[in-house]
């Protein structure tokens, strides 16, 4: 593969480690106070509940809705995890399906907003992407340790 400055597998390295970044970046925008209070949870709850297709609200009020508190932790420190994994390049294959993962259901949950979506099929694709091409083979510990070869 020819490519321009870097070669195939550190343009990977790249997708992986900006894929990182955009989610260090969602965790920190979070009003981490407002949102372990329930703020994040309550807003997705008032989307599931008017959401176009029942299986949405079904799902979230058995899954969700029964631990608002719990579940708050969960998404904000997934997406911590997320991203100093995918930057370090540590258990890479396990957080590109993991990101993946996430962002479908945040687009199963957002259908109705457009302005939301772009984000989410971005990250879902980068993380497609930097899946199948292997982005852990270089600038990661995944690489250095040796998992994943």
């Amino acid at each position: 593969m020819q490519t321009i400055w870097l070669g195939g597998a550190e343009w990977q390295a790249v997708l992986r480690i900006g894929l990182g970044l955009w989610w260090l970046e969602s965790w920190r925008h979070k009003d981490k106070k407002s949102w372990f209070a329930g703020g994040g949870i309550g807003w997705a709850g008032g989307i599931a509940e008017k959401h176009r297709w029942p299986v949405v609200s079904r799902g979230f009020d058995r899954l969700v809705k029964p631990h608002p508190r719990l579940m708050a932790y969960v998404v904000a420190y997934a997406e911590l995890a997320l991203g100093l994994g995918l930057v370090a390049g540590f258990l890479t294959p396990i957080a590109l399906v993991g990101g993946l993962v996430l962002n479908l259901i945040y687009l199963v949950l957002m259908i109705h907003d457009w302005a939301e979506q772009g984000q989410n099929l971005m990250m879902a694709l980068i993380s497609a992407v930097a899946f199948f091409g292997m982005s852990w083979q270089v600038w990661s510990l995944d690489n250095a340790l040796g998992l994943f070869v």
